[in-house]
């Protein structure tokens, strides 16, 4: 790989979509892109709690909010400080609104930075990014289950079995004290990173995932994926999105 492939300026494009799904009845998950700026974002509201949807959208709306800066470093501390107003409101809008009851989503968030990404994450959404033929979670899942694969308590296999895999220990809007799980690595031309809520990769293999990201454009991508969560009986909303990064213009 020759070095302009880590000097060239890159150019990202990105394509979202949400749907409700096989069997729910609402929509609580929300999506952002702005490639403007670089900066995505998925939301899943909490299934079972008080209005899931109002508190994905919160998300996405502040962070819809934030500017694009020229310093990584203040970038991401803008978009985390998002991730905690959003909590902060989320809590306030309960309190008032319903009785102190809990509502709450999860969030993940990238920002890209010439040959930077940052991930961002509260709960089980997810990032993923194909390089070389190979798909990598740059995440982990804040969830019982994952907490058990990681001190060896369960295999692989019996965790994408268990059947309390989705009950998740962190999200935005539950407590007053949010901790955000942050992840930074390298970006390079012919990189796919897709976001995507659990509905997606409950219902899509990962071998499906590789195969799709491999070669195709983001938006032929994502309407494949998404279309295959739904042959495949998504019980869950299904939201994603696929970014590609290939060669920019020099300055």
């Amino acid at each position: 790989m020759s070095d302009d492939t880590f000097r060239r300026p890159i150019a990202w494009t990105s394509y979202a979509l949400s749907d409700v799904g096989c069997v729910r009845q609402v929509n609580e998950d929300a999506v952002m892109a702005a490639p403007e700026k670089c900066l995505w974002a998925v939301a899943d509201g909490m299934g079972g709690h008080q209005v899931g949807d109002v508190a994905s959208k919160k998300v996405i709306d502040v962070l819809a909010t934030v500017e694009a800066r020229d310093n990584l470093a203040d970038y991401v501390d803008a978009v985390e400080n998002a991730l905690l107003d959003a909590n902060a409101q989320l809590i306030e809008y309960a309190h008032l609104m319903l009785d102190n009851q809990t509502m709450g989503t999860t969030a993940v968030c990238l920002v890209i930075k010439q040959h930077v990404g940052v991930c961002l994450w509260v709960g089980d959404s997810r990032l993923y990014r194909y390089r070389n033929r190979q798909l990598q979670q740059l995440t982990r899942d804040h969830s019982q289950v994952e907490e058990m694969r990681q001190m060896g308590l369960l295999t692989e296999e019996e965790a994408e079995r268990h059947p309390h895999k989705n009950v998740i220990t962190r999200a935005v809007g539950v407590e007053s004290r949010l901790y955000v799980d942050i992840n930074v690595f390298s970006a390079q031309i012919g990189d796919t990173f897709l976001l995507c809520s659990d509905g997606l990769y409950n219902a899509v293999s990962r071998q499906h995932v590789e195969r799709t990201l491999r070669h195709r454009e983001a938006e032929a991508c994502v309407l494949d994926l998404m279309k295959t969560s739904l042959d495949n009986g998504a019980d869950d909303n299904v939201s994603l999105i696929v970014i590609k990064g290939e060669p920019g213009k020099w300055s």
